[in-house]
C-alpha cells in the first residue's frame, strides 16, 4: 500500500508490541498516588524526566498544560474514584500557548462560522501560569486532595525542572 499514513505505521507498531505484550496485571490506580497534568509538547518525555514507570502516575496532557475545566474533571475522578492525592503541574520553555493569543479563537470563528466554546487559554509567563493552575487546583470545590499541589517549569534545553513559587 504506497499510501501509507502516520497512523497506519502507528497500527503496525501496536500490533509488533501486542505480539510480545505481557498482562502486567495492575489496575487504573498510580501506585505513586499522583497526577501529573502537563502540556501535550512532544519533547515532554514525563515518564523519563521524572523517572517515573508505566503504572505509577495518571498523566493529563493538553495544550500548555493549563488547568481547565476538563483537567479537573479528570483530577476529580483521578482523585476520588482512583485515589490519588498528589498533583505536580508542568509547563515548560518555549511553549508555544506563548505565541498565540485568545485571537485564535475569533480568527477560528472567521474562517468556519463558529465560534468555539472553549478558551485558548494562551500565556505570556510561563510561571504566572503555572501561579494560576496551582491556585484553580487548591481552590476547586471538587478535589480532595489539595494540600500537596507543586508546579514546575521544564526546561526543554536542559531537562531540569525548575519549582514555581506560588506565592
Amino acid at each position: 500500500m504506497a499510501d501509507h499514513t502516520v497512523t497506519d505505521r502507528l497500527v503496525e507498531a501496536n500490533e509488533r508490541y501486542a505480539a510480545a505484550f505481557a498482562d502486567p496485571g495492575m489496575d487504573a490506580r498510580p501506585v505513586q498516588r499522583v497526577a501529573v497534568v502537563a502540556c501535550m509538547d512532544a519533547r515532554l518525555d514525563l515518564h523519563a524526566a521524572l523517572g517515573l514507570k508505566l503504572g505509577d502516575c495518571h498523566t493529563i496532557r493538553n495544550a500548555g498544560g493549563v488547568v481547565t475545566d476538563d483537567v479537573i474533571r479528570s483530577l476529580t475522578i483521578s482523585q476520588r474514584a482512583l485515589g490519588t492525592r498528589s498533583v505536580a503541574l508542568i509547563h515548560h520553555t518555549g511553549c508555544g500557548m506563548e505565541t498565540i493569543t485568545e485571537e485564535f479563537r475569533h480568527d477560528l470563528e472567521l474562517e468556519v462560522g463558529q465560534r468555539p466554546a472553549w478558551a485558548v487559554e494562551a500565556f505570556r509567563d510561563a510561571d504566572q501560569d503555572v501561579r494560576q493552575s496551582i491556585e484553580r487546583v487548591r481552590t476547586s470545590p471538587f478535589l480532595l486532595h489539595t494540600e500537596d499541589v507543586r508546579g514546575f517549569v521544564f526546561d526543554v534545553k536542559t531537562g531540569l525542572l525548575r519549582e514555581v513559587d506560588p506565592a
